[in-house]
């Protein structure tokens, strides 16, 4: 698994114990090998591209506050890949 994904995977953990898209995106991410974080959002569908819009942007907020800037980098990777 890529780097950026691998953070974004830790960061989606957050949500699984209460978001459906958010296990979806986990077992996809667990059980998919993919060359890219391009090729990986090529699979995701409508209702997990929103769900990554939706808790992307405060992840980073808070890598940011926390002075991760490899996390925010990492995680951004990821963000610009959803548009």
């Amino acid at each position: 698994m890529n780097k950026s994904l691998g953070y974004l995977r830790e960061a989606i953990s957050n949500y699984t114990d209460r978001n459906e898209q958010s296990i979806s995106i986990d077992y996809k991410l667990q059980n998919g090998s993919y060359q890219s974080e391009r090729y990986f959002v090529d699979v995701l569908s409508d209702e997990e591209i929103s769900f990554l819009n939706s808790v992307l942007p405060d992840e980073i907020r808070y890598a940011m506050d926390e002075k991760d800037y490899q996390r925010v980098h990492e995680l951004n990777e990821v963000f610009e890949q959803l548009y």
